[in-house]
């Protein structure tokens, strides 16, 4: 589990640098190289200063530790204004998209509407034409100079001249549809993409939220990602070294515990029979010194305590013997 939480945090401390380092860059954008060096380096600082203050937390100086704590501090938050930098750019990089798409639609629609008052202007002069004739005919005036065939005639080029301007005209709003059709589709997969920031900003403001309530919804939830990122990769790094710390004291403990056991098992005979043959009651109670103290990074239930209740047994007998 030690090994999992470091491997965590060291790739959200990865994956927040990544942004920090690309935030400052676009808000420092005329020396980029150096600030991607200097983000970098500041990042890797960051988490060597964040483990070395944990692992020597009660024996650094309080000045050292103080100043070194703020450090880590002051970069989180400078970490957390790069995510918010590179997050900003990538939000406002999409309403510009929208913002285009939107400004081509309404040149679209009011060349198509242009069109369309030519189309409208011209059919407007052929019902005139044709209302000229018509009202001939109603009088029984067809035929003759002035009669409604001899009239008709007349408008023959002036017709000609409007159909080819209608037929130009619906031509060009044809076309100019067509184009609108696509900048329409484009326009509906960049609203897809902001239509949850949208909702949030209707649960927030209403279902009459506007594009500045939109914006403001942005900023909150940037803010709410920025204050629980690196702050998390920071901490899950301290919990790594904390459970690594542990880990390691575990495994020092069983290993002293196996040592006093194996020296134990070594001497036991030895020990045995230098008391039985020797009955040496200042020996005994050098042995029980030296054997207590080695059980005091024994486990419990190991049998060197087993052997220590003897020795004391064997104590008293002695004692009392003596």
């Amino acid at each position: 589990m030690a090994y999992l939480v470091l491997i965590v945090a060291l790739a959200i401390s990865g994956v927040a640098a990544w942004y920090s380092i690309a935030g400052l860059a676009a808000i420092f954008a005329a020396a980029k190289i150096p600030v991607i060096i200097m983000g970098s380096s500041l990042e890797v600082g960051k988490l060597v200063t964040a483990s070395w203050l944990y692992q020597n937390w009660n024996r650094a100086p309080f000045l050292l530790k103080s100043y070194l704590t703020i450090a880590v501090v002051v970069l989180m938050f400078i970490t957390s204004m790069g995510i918010f930098g590179f997050l900003s750019k990538a939000h406002i990089d999409q309403t510009i998209d929208s913002g285009d798409n939107t400004i081509q639609i309404e040149q679209l629609d009011q060349r198509i509407a242009r069109e369309q008052k030519r189309i409208d202007d011209a059919n407007i002069v052929v019902a005139q034409l044709d209302n000229a004739v018509q009202t001939l005919m109603d009088y029984d005036r067809i035929r003759g100079d002035d009669g409604a065939i001899a009239v008709r005639e007349s408008q023959k080029n002036e017709r000609d001249g409007l159909n080819t301007i209608i037929d130009n005209a619906y031509g060009i709003v044809g076309s100019l549809q067509s184009d609108r059709a696509v900048l329409s589709k484009e326009q509906l997969s960049i609203e897809a993409e902001v239509g949850p920031i949208r909702y949030i900003a209707e649960l927030a403001y209403g279902s009459d939220a506007s594009v500045d309530n939109l914006s403001d919804a942005v900023r909150y939830v940037i803010l709410i990602i920025i204050f629980v990122f690196d702050p998390l990769a920071v901490l899950l790094l301290v919990a790594a070294n904390m459970s690594l710390k542990d880990r390691k004291s575990k495994v020092t403990v069983r290993k002293v515990a196996a040592v006093v056991e194996d020296e134990w098992v070594e001497t036991e005979v030895d020990v045995e029979e230098e008391v039985i043959e020797s009955a040496d009651l200042k020996r005994v109670r050098e042995l029980l010194v030296q054997y207590r103290a080695n059980a005091k990074n024994a486990r419990e239930g190991t049998f060197i305590f087993t052997k220590i209740s003897k020795l004391e047994k064997l104590e008293k007998e002695l004692e009392s013997k003596s």
